[in-house]
C-alpha cells in the first residue's frame, strides 16, 4: 500500500523555524512507523534525525508524536493510522534535530527522586526476600521505560518547570513501596514540596498516554496518601508561583 507520511522537520543550525515535509512510500499494513522512518531516511533523506534502540517497546527511546499522539514508533503500526500519517517530536523538549529532542531536563527530574534501591543495613546471608504480596505493591511502576510520553502529554509539565512530572513520580513510587528499601521518608519528604505530588491535576493524560500500560494516576495518589498518612509533614508550600 502506498502511505503519506508528514513530518516535522527542524535543523537549528540552518533552519528558521520548523516545517513540514511529506513523503509517499510503500508499506505493508503491519509496518510499524518505525520502518517508515528507516526508509525514508534509507532510499529518501539521509538527513532525517530520529532515535531508537531496541525496536520492541523495551528501551522507549522512539517516543515522538503520531498523529497527534504521544507513542513509540517502533509499536504503532500503519494499519492502525489514518492517512497522511503525522510524525512530530515530543512536546515541552527542546528540538535538537528533527524528531530528536533534548531529554537531560526529563532525567534531571528522575534522578532527582534517587531512582535506585537504598539499604544501608548489614546484607542477608542469602538476598534479600519479598513476599508476591509486596513485591504486587509496585509492580505496576516497574514496568516505566522512561520513554516521557506520560510526562509530555500532561498538561502541568507545559506550564510548570519546576513540577518532577508523571515519569519521575511512578519511578519514585516503585522504590517508595519496595520494602527491600529503606529511603522512601527521604523521598517522600521530596514529592511533598511543590513540584511534587500534589502539584498533579489528575488529567489522565498521562495514564492515556503511556505505551506500557501503567495507571500512572493511581500511583500518584497511592504517593499522596503515603505523605498524608504523617509519615512525612503537609506539603511545603512554594514562596512565590512561577509565572
Amino acid at each position: 500500500m502506498k502511505v503519506s507520511v508528514r513530518i516535522l522537520r527542524f535543523d537549528p543550525e540552518k533552519d528558521k523555524k520548523p516545517y513540514w515535509q511529506q513523503f509517499e512510500v510503500e508499506a505493508e499494513p503491519t509496518d510499524r512507523v518505525l520502518d517508515l522512518l528507516h526508509y525514508i531516511r534509507d532510499e529518501h533523506d539521509g538527513t532525517l534525525a530520529f532515535r531508537r534502540s531496541c525496536g520492541h517497546g523495551i528501551c522507549g527511546s522512539d517516543a515522538m508524536v503520531i498523529n497527534g499522539k504521544n507513542r513509540l514508533a517502533c509499536k504503532t503500526l500503519v494499519k492502525d493510522l489514518k492517512q497522511p500519517i503525522t510524525v512530530e517530536p515530543l512536546k515541552g523538549f527542546r528540538v535538537i534535530k528533527d524528531l530528536v529532542v533534548d531529554m537531560e531536563p526529563f532525567f534531571a527530574k528522575y534522578r532527582a527522586i534517587m531512582p535506585y534501591l537504598i539499604n544501608d543495613e548489614p546484607p542477608p546471608p542469602t538476598e534479600r526476600l519479598q513476599s508476591p504480596e509486596e513485591r504486587e505493591l509496585f509492580d505496576d511502576t516497574t514496568k516505566c521505560i522512561l520513554c516521557a510520553c506520560c510526562t509530555t502529554s500532561c498538561p502541568v509539565f507545559w506550564s510548570n518547570s519546576q513540577y518532577l512530572g508523571p515519569a519521575a513520580l511512578v519511578a519514585a513510587h516503585r522504590f517508595v513501596f519496595d520494602s527491600r528499601d529503606r529511603a522512601a521518608y527521604q523521598r517522600l519528604q521530596i514529592l511533598a514540596q511543590y513540584g511534587g505530588v500534589f502539584t498533579c491535576r489528575t488529567t489522565f493524560n498521562c495514564v492515556d498516554a503511556c505505551p506500557r500500560g501503567i495507571n500512572v494516576t493511581k500511583a500518584i495518589l497511592e504517593l499522596r496518601q503515603a505523605i498524608l498518612s504523617g509519615k512525612v509533614p503537609q506539603p511545603i508550600e512554594p514562596s512565590h508561583v512561577e509565572k
